[in-house]
């Protein structure tokens, strides 16, 4: 079995009547999670809506009873440690255990120049990242009061209540696939390790060497869950998909073709319900244990349900 959750790219005109559509369809058609990026705006053209992301996850909290949810993911370079810890626990009191909570360096320059945060370099991200992930998991997990003194982040005695109802609070995912500076996170903080767009013999050796690393630190390989996020493009039948490909011929091999092309260069799922099952299956193989469907399109509730009823019955 492998759980298929939904991901929608939040900056590229999110607003309050599309998240509450999405956020219905996903609980009642059968997704195991809804989850959506973390930015103030997209990273280049123009400027389009985007519905802030924790107030979102707050009315996704309260109006749904079965999905689990979270931000793909939340950049410490915008969110500070401490105050999102906060934020985190009490989500996850207020829908009964179902927040996940994605945490990530930040990259997209544009927002942080509008906004007036400082991005930095590829090395200052990182080291804002390690200690935001200090500072969000002690927090998070001591039930005594804490004192961290780093470059960017600081605390003293500090101490969140009330405490998390699920002991340690909500699980922490990290993304990525970066095998020097990443994996050796998610060994160390980590419950869930969110892959980005590889095949599955890539997630395979990535995975196996995470295990690696998760020993070193005296962890069992158990103590993380192994996701993946990854573009969806799909169609009903062979015909819609062709269309959706820019091909002329949906009957012959060169659909096969341009289907084997995008999934193998781009490492997306792509096709039609037969098609997206197998490749499904290939990830699950691979020792994927849930897969986070990127959806572009947030009015194409048709195609969603389509997905849903045709694909989802058989994972």
């Amino acid at each position: 079995m492998i759980a298929i959750s939904l991901m929608i790219e939040g900056q590229n005109g999110l607003n309050w009547p599309r998240w509450k559509r999405l956020v219905a369809e996903a609980e009642q058609l059968g997704f195991a999670g809804l989850f959506r990026s973390d930015h103030f705006t997209n990273g280049q053209g123009p400027l389009l809506d985007s519905l802030e992301s924790i107030v979102s996850l707050t009315y996704l909290a309260d109006h749904t009873q079965r999905i689990h949810f979270g931000p793909l993911v939340a950049p410490v370079s915008f969110r500070d440690p401490t105050i999102l810890a906060r934020q985190a626990s009490a989500l996850d009191d207020l829908s009964g255990g179902r927040m996940i909570l994605g945490v990530g360096a930040g990259w997209q320059e544009r927002e942080h120049r509008m906004f007036g945060h400082d991005l930095g370099d590829i090395p200052t991200r990182m080291a804002r990242l390690e200690e935001g992930l200090e500072a969000l998991t002690r927090l998070l997990r001591s039930d005594e009061p804490v004192t961290y003194h780093g470059r960017f982040f600081q605390l003293e005695d500090a101490l969140i209540l009330p405490r998390p109802e699920r002991a340690g609070g909500p699980p922490i995912l990290i993304g990525g696939t970066g095998e020097k500076r990443t994996l050796p996170l998610v060994a160390r903080y980590a419950d869930i390790w969110n892959a980005l767009m590889v095949s599955p013999d890539e997630f395979r050796t990535l995975s196996g060497k995470l295990d690696e690393l998760l020993q070193a630190e005296g962890r069992p390989p158990s103590a993380v869950r192994r996701t993946l996020m990854t573009n969806l493009t799909f169609a009903p039948d062979r015909e819609s998909l062709a269309r959706r490909l820019h091909l002329t011929d949906a009957g012959g091999s060169s659909l096969d073709d341009a289907v084997a092309s995008v999934h193998a260069t781009r490492k997306n799922i792509v096709g039609t319900p037969e098609m997206v099952r197998e490749q499904i299956a290939a990830y699950a193989a691979s020792g994927v244990e849930e897969i986070m469907m990127q959806w572009l399109d947030l009015d194409d509730i048709d195609g969603l349900r389509a997905f849903a009823h045709t694909v989802l019955p058989s994972m």
